[in-house]
Protein backbone atom coordinates (compact mmCIF):
# COMPACT_ATOMS: atom_id res chain seq x y z
CA UNK A 1 0.00 0.00 0.00
CA UNK A 2 1.46 3.34 -0.75
CA UNK A 3 2.48 5.86 2.33
CA UNK A 4 -0.07 8.56 1.87
CA UNK A 5 -3.03 5.67 1.77
CA UNK A 6 -1.15 4.32 5.08
CA UNK A 7 -1.03 7.67 6.29
CA UNK A 8 -4.57 8.73 5.47
CA UNK A 9 -5.64 5.27 7.44
CA UNK A 10 -3.51 6.60 10.63
CA UNK A 11 -5.09 9.97 10.72
CA UNK A 12 -8.84 7.96 10.37
CA UNK A 13 -7.55 5.92 13.06
CA UNK A 14 -6.01 8.57 15.18
CA UNK A 15 -9.25 10.61 15.26
CA UNK A 16 -11.06 8.15 16.42
CA UNK A 17 -9.05 6.84 19.34
CA UNK A 18 -8.12 9.84 20.46
CA UNK A 19 -11.58 11.17 20.52
CA UNK A 20 -13.07 7.65 22.24
CA UNK A 21 -10.41 7.38 24.91
CA UNK A 22 -9.83 10.94 25.54
CA UNK A 23 -6.89 11.60 28.53
CA UNK A 24 -9.01 9.08 30.77
CA UNK A 25 -8.82 5.68 29.04
CA UNK A 26 -6.72 2.98 29.74
CA UNK A 27 -5.68 -0.19 28.27
CA UNK A 28 -4.59 -3.03 31.09
CA UNK A 29 -4.17 -0.18 33.53
CA UNK A 30 -2.07 1.99 31.13
CA UNK A 31 -3.09 5.11 29.88
CA UNK A 32 -3.99 5.29 26.17
CA UNK A 33 -2.59 8.71 26.25
CA UNK A 34 1.13 7.29 27.19
CA UNK A 35 0.43 4.29 24.52
CA UNK A 36 0.27 7.74 21.75
CA UNK A 37 2.94 9.60 23.11
CA UNK A 38 5.51 6.97 23.55
CA UNK A 39 4.61 5.93 19.87
CA UNK A 40 4.88 9.77 18.71
CA UNK A 41 8.04 10.34 20.59
CA UNK A 42 9.74 7.27 19.39
CA UNK A 43 9.32 8.76 15.89
CA UNK A 44 10.11 12.25 16.42
CA UNK A 45 13.23 10.99 18.60
CA UNK A 46 13.71 9.27 14.63
CA UNK A 47 13.27 12.65 12.74
CA UNK A 48 15.61 14.46 15.30
CA UNK A 49 18.25 11.92 15.25
CA UNK A 50 18.97 12.06 11.34
CA UNK A 51 18.71 15.76 11.65
CA UNK A 52 22.12 16.68 11.82
CA UNK A 53 23.95 14.51 9.55
CA UNK A 54 21.15 14.26 6.72
CA UNK A 55 21.57 18.51 6.66
CA UNK A 56 25.22 18.52 6.92
CA UNK A 57 25.65 15.97 4.14
CA UNK A 58 23.31 17.20 2.09
CA UNK A 59 24.75 20.85 1.69
CA UNK A 60 28.30 19.76 1.45
CA UNK A 61 27.50 17.39 -1.03
CA UNK A 62 25.38 20.13 -2.88
CA UNK A 63 28.07 22.88 -3.23
CA UNK A 64 30.69 19.70 -3.69
CA UNK A 65 28.66 18.88 -6.76
CA UNK A 66 28.28 22.43 -8.11
CA UNK A 67 32.18 22.84 -8.13
CA UNK A 68 32.72 19.78 -9.52
CA UNK A 69 31.18 20.48 -12.68
CA UNK A 70 33.12 23.86 -12.69
CA UNK A 71 30.03 25.27 -11.24
CA UNK A 72 31.24 28.54 -9.72
CA UNK A 73 31.75 30.01 -13.07
CA UNK A 74 29.19 32.11 -14.67
CA UNK A 75 26.74 29.31 -15.24
CA UNK A 76 26.95 28.21 -11.72
CA UNK A 77 26.67 31.93 -9.97
CA UNK A 78 23.45 32.94 -12.50
CA UNK A 79 21.97 28.80 -10.96
CA UNK A 80 22.89 30.12 -6.97
CA UNK A 81 21.51 33.60 -7.79
CA UNK A 82 18.35 32.57 -9.23
CA UNK A 83 17.66 29.61 -6.41
CA UNK A 84 18.27 31.80 -3.52
CA UNK A 85 15.92 35.05 -5.27
CA UNK A 86 13.33 32.57 -5.99
CA UNK A 87 13.12 30.70 -2.55
CA UNK A 88 13.52 34.44 -0.58
CA UNK A 89 10.20 35.60 -2.74
CA UNK A 90 8.25 32.43 -1.84
CA UNK A 91 9.50 32.38 1.90
CA UNK A 92 8.11 36.51 1.63
CA UNK A 93 4.69 35.24 0.10
CA UNK A 94 4.40 32.77 2.95
CA UNK A 95 5.74 35.34 5.57
CA UNK A 96 2.77 38.24 4.47
CA UNK A 97 0.01 35.74 4.35
CA UNK A 98 0.95 34.00 7.06
CA UNK A 99 0.90 36.93 9.56
CA UNK A 100 -2.35 38.69 7.05
CA UNK A 101 -4.77 35.73 7.79
CA UNK A 102 -3.19 34.29 10.93
CA UNK A 103 -4.79 31.07 10.45
CA UNK A 104 -3.55 30.15 14.57
CA UNK A 105 -5.27 32.84 15.90
CA UNK A 106 -8.34 31.12 17.93
CA UNK A 107 -9.79 31.27 21.11
CA UNK A 108 -9.00 27.42 21.59
CA UNK A 109 -6.49 26.22 23.80
CA UNK A 110 -3.34 25.97 22.72
CA UNK A 111 -2.62 21.99 21.82
CA UNK A 112 -0.19 21.10 24.22
CA UNK A 113 -1.18 23.32 27.09
CA UNK A 114 1.87 21.89 29.13
CA UNK A 115 4.45 23.53 26.76
CA UNK A 116 2.91 26.82 26.60
CA UNK A 117 4.80 28.34 29.24
CA UNK A 118 7.99 26.92 28.05
CA UNK A 119 7.40 28.34 24.44
CA UNK A 120 6.82 31.66 25.85
CA UNK A 121 9.98 31.84 27.40
CA UNK A 122 12.04 30.68 24.92
CA UNK A 123 10.53 33.30 22.66
CA UNK A 124 10.03 36.48 25.43
CA UNK A 125 11.99 39.42 25.65
CA UNK A 126 13.51 39.70 22.26
CA UNK A 127 14.17 42.65 20.31
CA UNK A 128 15.32 44.03 17.09
CA UNK A 129 18.55 44.48 19.08
CA UNK A 130 18.67 40.66 19.12
CA UNK A 131 19.13 41.07 15.09
CA UNK A 132 23.12 41.19 16.04
CA UNK A 133 22.58 37.78 18.05
CA UNK A 134 20.97 35.80 15.11
CA UNK A 135 24.25 36.65 12.63
CA UNK A 136 26.82 35.79 15.92
CA UNK A 137 25.10 32.44 16.07
CA UNK A 138 26.21 31.63 12.63
CA UNK A 139 29.39 31.18 13.38
CA UNK A 140 29.73 28.39 16.58
CA UNK A 141 32.37 28.48 18.12
CA UNK A 142 32.53 24.60 18.91
CA UNK A 143 30.87 22.71 15.83
CA UNK A 144 30.42 19.55 17.75
CA UNK A 145 28.68 21.90 20.51
CA UNK A 146 26.68 23.39 17.95
CA UNK A 147 25.46 19.52 16.57
CA UNK A 148 24.93 18.41 20.33
CA UNK A 149 22.67 21.32 21.64
CA UNK A 150 20.96 21.74 17.88
CA UNK A 151 21.95 25.10 16.90
CA UNK A 152 21.37 24.65 13.54
CA UNK A 153 22.33 27.63 12.01
CA UNK A 154 25.79 27.86 13.04
CA UNK A 155 26.30 24.33 11.77
CA UNK A 156 24.53 25.30 8.21
CA UNK A 157 27.01 27.95 7.93
CA UNK A 158 29.67 25.42 8.74
CA UNK A 159 28.75 23.20 6.21
CA UNK A 160 28.29 25.88 3.29
CA UNK A 161 31.69 26.95 4.31
CA UNK A 162 33.23 23.49 4.18
CA UNK A 163 31.26 22.54 0.94
CA UNK A 164 32.95 25.14 -0.56
CA UNK A 165 36.61 25.29 0.39
CA UNK A 166 36.31 21.06 -0.02
CA UNK A 167 35.96 22.08 -4.20
CA UNK A 168 39.44 23.88 -4.02
CA UNK A 169 40.87 20.44 -3.14
CA UNK A 170 42.72 18.98 -5.81
CA UNK A 171 43.69 15.48 -6.64
CA UNK A 172 43.38 12.49 -4.75
CA UNK A 173 42.02 14.75 -1.49
CA UNK A 174 39.40 15.60 -3.54
CA UNK A 175 38.02 12.89 -4.86
CA UNK A 176 38.37 11.32 -1.16
CA UNK A 177 36.23 13.97 0.33
CA UNK A 178 33.60 14.13 -2.18
CA UNK A 179 33.26 10.49 -1.85
CA UNK A 180 32.87 10.56 1.76
CA UNK A 181 30.58 13.15 1.90
CA UNK A 182 28.53 11.85 -1.05
CA UNK A 183 28.45 8.52 1.25
CA UNK A 184 26.99 10.00 4.49
CA UNK A 185 24.10 11.07 2.38
CA UNK A 186 23.49 8.20 0.50
CA UNK A 187 23.36 6.28 4.04
CA UNK A 188 21.11 9.54 5.43
CA UNK A 189 18.89 9.43 2.54
CA UNK A 190 18.20 5.21 3.26
CA UNK A 191 18.01 5.79 7.06
CA UNK A 192 15.22 8.56 6.27
CA UNK A 193 13.68 6.27 3.59
CA UNK A 194 13.38 3.89 6.94
CA UNK A 195 11.61 6.39 9.17
CA UNK A 196 9.26 7.36 6.62
CA UNK A 197 7.83 3.73 6.64
CA UNK A 198 7.15 4.33 10.24
CA UNK A 199 5.64 7.34 9.71
CA UNK A 200 1.73 6.04 9.94
CA UNK A 201 2.75 4.69 13.26
CA UNK A 202 4.06 8.18 14.11
CA UNK A 203 1.30 9.79 12.52
CA UNK A 204 -1.12 8.20 14.57
CA UNK A 205 0.49 8.41 17.97
CA UNK A 206 0.85 12.51 17.66
CA UNK A 207 -2.57 13.04 16.13
CA UNK A 208 -4.13 10.53 18.33
CA UNK A 209 -2.46 12.57 21.83
CA UNK A 210 -3.04 15.98 20.40
CA UNK A 211 -6.91 14.69 19.61
CA UNK A 212 -7.36 13.20 23.20
CA UNK A 213 -5.88 16.23 24.70
CA UNK A 214 -7.89 19.13 22.62
CA UNK A 215 -10.51 16.97 20.73
CA UNK A 216 -11.06 18.51 17.01
CA UNK A 217 -11.04 22.10 18.34
CA UNK A 218 -7.83 22.64 16.16
CA UNK A 219 -9.91 21.22 12.73
CA UNK A 220 -10.57 24.71 12.34
CA UNK A 221 -7.35 26.31 12.15
CA UNK A 222 -5.87 23.29 10.16
CA UNK A 223 -8.34 23.93 7.47
CA UNK A 224 -7.20 27.97 7.32
CA UNK A 225 -3.54 26.86 7.69
CA UNK A 226 -4.13 24.71 4.35
CA UNK A 227 -5.68 27.50 3.04
CA UNK A 228 -3.04 29.93 3.76
CA UNK A 229 -0.09 27.51 2.53
CA UNK A 230 -2.31 26.87 -1.20
CA UNK A 231 -2.91 30.46 -1.77
CA UNK A 232 1.09 31.41 -1.30
CA UNK A 233 1.49 28.24 -3.22
CA UNK A 234 -0.53 29.28 -5.97
CA UNK A 235 0.24 33.28 -6.37
CA UNK A 236 4.07 31.88 -6.58
CA UNK A 237 3.24 29.48 -8.86
CA UNK A 238 1.02 31.62 -11.34
CA UNK A 239 1.99 34.68 -10.36
CA UNK A 240 5.95 35.36 -10.02
CA UNK A 241 6.91 32.37 -12.18
CA UNK A 242 5.39 33.91 -15.19
CA UNK A 243 6.47 37.39 -14.75
CA UNK A 244 9.89 35.89 -13.67
CA UNK A 245 9.38 34.16 -17.56
CA UNK A 246 8.20 37.44 -18.71
CA UNK A 247 10.48 40.36 -17.59
CA UNK A 248 13.49 38.04 -16.56
CA UNK A 249 13.75 35.38 -19.44
CA UNK A 250 12.23 37.69 -22.15
CA UNK A 251 9.61 35.29 -22.73
CA UNK A 252 6.49 36.86 -24.80
CA UNK A 253 3.60 33.95 -23.35
CA UNK A 254 4.54 32.21 -20.09
CA UNK A 255 2.01 30.58 -20.37
CA UNK A 256 3.38 28.05 -23.21
CA UNK A 257 6.04 26.93 -20.02
CA UNK A 258 3.22 25.86 -18.44
CA UNK A 259 1.82 23.63 -21.29
CA UNK A 260 5.17 22.53 -21.69
CA UNK A 261 5.53 21.52 -17.98
CA UNK A 262 2.16 19.49 -18.20
CA UNK A 263 3.72 16.14 -17.45
CA UNK A 264 6.26 16.89 -14.91
CA UNK A 265 3.95 18.88 -12.55
CA UNK A 266 1.02 15.88 -12.64
CA UNK A 267 4.07 13.72 -12.04
CA UNK A 268 5.45 15.96 -9.47
CA UNK A 269 2.00 16.47 -7.85
CA UNK A 270 1.65 12.47 -8.09
CA UNK A 271 4.69 11.10 -6.56
CA UNK A 272 5.48 14.35 -3.73
CA UNK A 273 9.45 13.90 -4.75
CA UNK A 274 11.16 16.25 -6.83
CA UNK A 275 13.96 13.74 -7.29
CA UNK A 276 11.62 10.99 -8.79
CA UNK A 277 10.07 12.92 -11.17
CA UNK A 278 13.46 14.28 -12.05
CA UNK A 279 13.92 12.31 -15.92
CA UNK A 280 10.42 13.97 -16.98
CA UNK A 281 11.37 17.16 -15.59
CA UNK A 282 14.54 17.20 -17.90
CA UNK A 283 12.53 15.56 -21.00
CA UNK A 284 10.31 18.33 -20.94
CA UNK A 285 12.49 21.22 -20.35
CA UNK A 286 15.05 19.91 -23.04
CA UNK A 287 12.32 18.63 -26.16
CA UNK A 288 9.22 20.24 -24.91
CA UNK A 289 10.72 23.65 -24.33
CA UNK A 290 13.95 23.58 -26.06
CA UNK A 291 16.05 24.28 -23.57
CA UNK A 292 19.75 22.80 -24.72
CA UNK A 293 21.09 19.29 -22.94
CA UNK A 294 24.52 21.89 -21.31
CA UNK A 295 21.97 24.04 -19.12
CA UNK A 296 19.33 21.10 -18.60
CA UNK A 297 22.22 18.62 -17.39
CA UNK A 298 23.14 21.22 -14.95
CA UNK A 299 20.39 23.40 -13.28
CA UNK A 300 18.22 20.89 -13.15
CA UNK A 301 20.00 17.88 -11.58
CA UNK A 302 21.38 20.51 -8.94
CA UNK A 303 17.76 22.29 -8.64
CA UNK A 304 16.32 18.72 -7.42
CA UNK A 305 18.36 19.53 -4.65
CA UNK A 306 18.84 22.87 -3.41
CA UNK A 307 15.93 24.89 -4.95
CA UNK A 308 13.20 24.44 -3.35
CA UNK A 309 10.74 26.99 -3.68
CA UNK A 310 7.24 25.48 -2.11
CA UNK A 311 8.82 23.82 0.62
CA UNK A 312 11.00 26.55 2.10
CA UNK A 313 7.47 28.56 1.94
CA UNK A 314 5.57 25.80 3.99
CA UNK A 315 8.70 26.02 6.21
CA UNK A 316 7.95 29.56 7.30
CA UNK A 317 4.54 29.60 7.12
CA UNK A 318 3.99 25.91 9.24
CA UNK A 319 6.69 27.62 12.24
CA UNK A 320 4.71 31.01 12.49
CA UNK A 321 1.19 29.00 12.44
CA UNK A 322 2.21 26.86 15.55
CA UNK A 323 3.80 29.97 17.03
CA UNK A 324 -0.05 31.63 16.67
CA UNK A 325 -1.57 27.99 17.90
CA UNK A 326 0.24 28.48 21.37
CA UNK A 327 -0.48 32.58 21.76
CA UNK A 328 3.23 32.93 21.30
CA UNK A 329 3.74 36.88 19.12
CA UNK A 330 7.06 36.23 17.07
CA UNK A 331 8.82 39.25 16.90
CA UNK A 332 10.59 40.37 13.97
CA UNK A 333 14.07 39.15 15.21
CA UNK A 334 12.47 35.50 15.73
CA UNK A 335 11.05 35.82 12.17
CA UNK A 336 13.82 36.85 10.41
CA UNK A 337 15.63 33.88 12.28
CA UNK A 338 12.78 31.44 10.68
CA UNK A 339 13.15 33.12 7.34
CA UNK A 340 17.30 32.23 7.20
CA UNK A 341 16.83 28.47 8.33
CA UNK A 342 14.09 28.44 5.90
CA UNK A 343 15.89 29.21 3.17
CA UNK A 344 18.80 27.39 3.91
CA UNK A 345 17.27 24.04 5.43
CA UNK A 346 15.35 23.96 2.54
CA UNK A 347 18.82 22.86 0.50
CA UNK A 348 19.27 20.30 2.46
CA UNK A 349 15.64 18.52 2.16
CA UNK A 350 15.66 15.28 0.44
CA UNK A 351 13.74 15.52 -2.76
CA UNK A 352 11.49 12.67 -1.19
CA UNK A 353 7.69 12.65 0.14
CA UNK A 354 7.19 14.81 3.57
CA UNK A 355 10.94 14.89 3.76
CA UNK A 356 10.24 18.75 4.87
CA UNK A 357 9.07 17.42 8.33
CA UNK A 358 12.97 17.27 9.31
CA UNK A 359 13.57 20.65 8.07
CA UNK A 360 10.24 22.11 10.27
CA UNK A 361 11.30 19.99 13.18
CA UNK A 362 15.10 22.06 12.87
CA UNK A 363 12.92 25.80 12.66
CA UNK A 364 10.61 24.71 15.31
CA UNK A 365 13.71 24.09 17.99
CA UNK A 366 15.55 26.61 16.63
CA UNK A 367 13.13 28.94 17.64
CA UNK A 368 11.98 27.58 20.81
CA UNK A 369 8.70 25.63 19.91
CA UNK A 370 7.56 22.26 20.35
CA UNK A 371 8.80 19.67 17.91
CA UNK A 372 5.06 17.16 19.19
CA UNK A 373 3.27 20.11 17.03
CA UNK A 374 4.55 18.35 14.20
CA UNK A 375 1.56 15.87 14.46
CA UNK A 376 -0.97 18.82 13.80
CA UNK A 377 0.19 19.50 10.59
CA UNK A 378 0.45 15.88 9.70
CA UNK A 379 -3.13 16.06 9.08
CA UNK A 380 -2.89 18.01 6.05
CA UNK A 381 0.57 17.43 4.97
CA UNK A 382 0.10 15.39 2.23
CA UNK A 383 -2.01 16.71 0.15
CA UNK A 384 -0.09 20.12 0.31
CA UNK A 385 3.46 18.21 -0.29
CA UNK A 386 1.82 17.55 -3.76
CA UNK A 387 1.17 20.48 -4.04
CA UNK A 388 4.86 21.99 -3.06
CA UNK A 389 6.42 19.35 -4.59
CA UNK A 390 4.79 21.08 -8.36
CA UNK A 391 5.65 24.46 -7.40
CA UNK A 392 9.19 23.32 -6.51
CA UNK A 393 9.91 21.59 -9.35
CA UNK A 394 8.22 24.21 -12.17
CA UNK A 395 10.66 26.93 -10.04
CA UNK A 396 13.37 24.38 -11.37
CA UNK A 397 12.40 24.08 -14.92
CA UNK A 398 11.68 28.17 -15.11
CA UNK A 399 15.22 28.74 -13.72
CA UNK A 400 16.27 26.39 -16.72
CA UNK A 401 14.65 28.24 -19.30
CA UNK A 402 15.75 32.01 -17.68
CA UNK A 403 19.74 30.63 -17.70
CA UNK A 404 19.24 29.42 -21.32
CA UNK A 405 17.89 32.72 -22.69
CA UNK A 406 20.53 34.75 -20.34
CA UNK A 407 22.97 32.09 -22.30
CA UNK A 408 21.90 33.22 -25.93
CA UNK A 409 19.60 30.28 -26.78
CA UNK A 410 16.77 31.71 -28.76
CA UNK A 411 14.75 28.78 -29.43
CA UNK A 412 13.23 28.25 -26.22
CA UNK A 413 9.37 28.12 -25.69
CA UNK A 414 9.00 28.93 -29.65
CA UNK A 415 6.48 25.73 -30.15
CA UNK A 416 3.04 26.66 -30.22
CA UNK A 417 1.85 23.10 -29.58
CA UNK A 418 2.85 20.70 -27.07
Amino acid sequence: MALHWQILIALVLAAIMGSVTGTEGTILGLPWLAVYTFIGTLFLNALKMIVVPLVVSAIITGIGNVGAQGGFGRLGIKTISYYVATSFIAIMIGLFLVNTIEPGVSNNPAPVIEANEKVSQAVEGKSVGDVVDVFLRMIPTNVVDAAASGQMLGLIFFSLLFGFFMTRLKGDLAQTMHNFWQGVFEVMMMITALIMKFAPLGVFGLVAASVAKTGFDQFGNLALFFATVAIALLIHLVVVMPLILRFVGGIKNPWLHFQAMAPALLTAFSTSSSSSTLPVTLNAVENRAGVSNRVTSFVLPLGATVNMDGTALYECVAAIFIAQLFGVPLDFTTQLLIVFIALTTSIGVAGIPSASLVAISIILVAVGLPAEAIGLLLVVDRLLDMMRTAVNVFSDSVGAVVIARSEGEKDVLTRREF
